[in-house]
């Protein structure tokens, strides 16, 4: 019966050993009865000691083959798994990193987890030297990215950084007409090379016409002709279906915002603006000296000599070469002029960029506009003038919301299609100050779109105005009332340059003036009312105070 016993103890023995493996796996060997023998000289096998009261062993490997370390739980059913570290949280898909944990089967104190880690002893064998310390084999805090986009497409993992496809859709309203009909504007991977992009074009029969780093989202901006009949809307939403496209969109179209009536008219020369706006008090405290204004607008006379060392830097969004339009000098002019006629802030610098052609009613477009809104950011523009409207557009949004977040200002006109006119953009995106328009008697004229989206007023009505060749003009329009209140801002931060967006903002309506109800208005509908230059720069800083007249008088006699 002893000869049947030692027989029998040596068949588990080797029992343990087959259960183990030729890869040497600990947990699978403790599950025998919570103690093995480990195997010898294998690479990658670990020694496992006899099992402690525990129910933990930690081994390294013997010198004739590969170290490992094994981490084994006590021996028994359901027991002695070694759980990954990085698992997924059963109340999210958020991944969790942390130590490694023993499974348990659900039998902790509260029965529905592990029970509390037990500390872990080490016995190594006599003839191993001393243990090395474990190696993480994930960080305790990784980055977790939502939908990653991998250029070329496929499953991610691919070299360079990651980007967000953005959320939404850019299909266009079913009503919405305000497009290029043949064209759309995509969104690539920063990341993304040539042969990429000519594949795109050939899945989806486009032809590239422009294409420039997005620097304010990270990406490359493409603009793609339709090259069969079908429609933007059809060809945007088969675009999101691709996973080398981070947004598609069509090429809106927007206007600037004059009154072409009223400029035919002639009027008085004189800049009635100038006391309305308190500017020549505003000018004795500030004049926007080194302050970046950016137009984003039709060309600009850089010739003009009433312009003379105002014009910063110059870009041609429309790559057709800039040509001088009346309507881009005319914003110039209400801004930085110091000539015959005066501006807001006659010492700013003007980074006039071309995103309009001036040959038609509707020639801006969403390429051109995001094109000039990067340009003007990334070369250091404080401030940027819109005197433009059109529709929601969710490319010149997202722009919008990364120069507001870097600290620009942003002023936009409200538009000229009156009373019965919905919001315009992009005057009535939450991160740009919507200027409307007032007339001398400090009424909203009927051209001026109004609403709660309006910030402030300023005049717009009858305004004299530059021109090109060194002319000038007479003009209306919400166009040269938001010019007026860009060259506001300017001043502004001149006098206190860590300003930000928002501080501009509440500044200037808090110190305008509050324009009477309209008697078919049951609310006001222009905001905080008519802009007072002197009142916004002042209620920033103290005037420095007068120095007093001194009078020496003689002591006594």
């Amino acid at each position: 019966m002893r000869v049947g016993k030692e027989r029998l103890l040596l068949s588990v023995g080797l029992l343990a050993l087959v259960f183990a493996g030729p890869t040497g796996d600990p947990a699978s060997a403790m599950n025998l009865g919570g103690f093995a023998s480990a195997r010898f000289g294998g690479p990658g096998v670990a020694p496992i000691q006899r099992g402690n009261p525990g129910g933990t062993a930690i081994g390294s490997g013997h010198p004739v083959g590969g170290t490992a370390i094994g981490i084994v739980g006590r021996g028994g059913p359901g027991r002695g798994v070694v759980v990954n570290p990085c698992g997924v949280s059963r109340r999210s898909s958020m991944v969790r990193c942390g130590p490694g944990k023993i499974a348990t089967g659900g039998d902790g104190p509260t029965g529905d987890g592990p029970p509390p880690p037990r500390p872990i002893r080490t016995h190594p064998p006599r003839w191993n030297p001393p243990l090395v310390p474990v190696v993480p084999i994930a960080p305790a805090n990784p980055v977790v990215t939502m939908q990653p986009i991998v250029p070329g497409g496929g499953q991610p993992g691919g070299q360079g950084p990651q980007v967000l496809r953005r959320g939404g859709s850019g299909v266009p309203p079913a009503n919405e007409r305000r497009y290029v009909p043949d064209e759309v504007v995509v969104e690539l991977a920063g990341s993304a090379t040539t042969q990429q992009t000519d594949a795109l074009a050939r899945r989806y029969r486009l032809a590239r016409l422009q294409s420039i780093p997005f620097e304010l989202g990270g990406t490359t901006l493409v603009r793609w002709r339709i090259t069969d009949r079908r429609s933007v809307p059809l060809v945007v939403r088969a675009l999101e279906n691709d996973a080398t496209v981070l947004s598609a969109q069509p090429n809106y179209l927007f206007a600037l915002q004059d009154d072409p009536a009223a400029a035919k008219r002639e009027g008085d020369p004189a800049q009635y603006i100038l006391a309305k706006m308190h500017l020549p008090e505003a000018h004795a405290l500030a004049k926007g000296s080194r302050v970046l204004v950016a137009v984003i607008d039709s060309g600009v006379d850089v010739t003009h000599p009433d312009l003379a060392g105002d014009i910063a830097g110059t870009f041609d969004a429309l790559g057709s070469g800039l040509k001088a339009h009346s309507h881009g000098t005319a914003i110039a002019g209400a801004i930085a002029a110091h000539g015959r006629l005066m501006g807001a802030a006659p010492s700013s610098q003007i980074l006039a960029i071309r995103a309009f052609s001036g040959e038609g009613a509707d020639e801006g477009t969403t390429f051109a506009i995001m094109s000039g809104l990067n340009w003007a950011v990334s070369h250091g523009a404080r401030i940027v003038n819109m005197s433009f409207a059109g529709p929601q557009d969710p490319g010149i949004a997202r722009s919008l919301a990364a120069a507001h977040d870097k600290g620009v200002v942003l002023v936009a006109a409200a538009g000229n299609k009156g009373v019965k006119s919905p919001p315009l953009y992009p005057a009535a995106d939450p991160n740009v100050i919507a200027v409307t328009a007032t007339d001398s008697d400090d009424q909203l004229p009927a051209f001026a779109n109004r609403g709660p989206y309006i910030a402030v007023a300023a005049p717009g009505v009858d305004l004299m105005l530059l021109a090109p060749n060194a002319a000038l003009q007479l003009s209306s329009g919400t166009s040269f009332s938001a010019a007026y209140v860009s060259g506001t801002a300017a001043l502004m931060l001149e006098r206190k340059p860590d300003l930000g967006p928002e501080t501009v903002r509440q500044a200037l309506a808090g110190t305008a003036h509050r324009l009477g109800l309209n008697p078919f208005e049951k609310e006001n509908q222009s905001g905080a009312g008519l802009v007072d230059a002197y009142q916004a720069v002042l209620s920033l800083a103290p005037a420095a105070p007068a120095a007093a007249s001194v009078m020496q008088v003689s002591a006594p006699q």
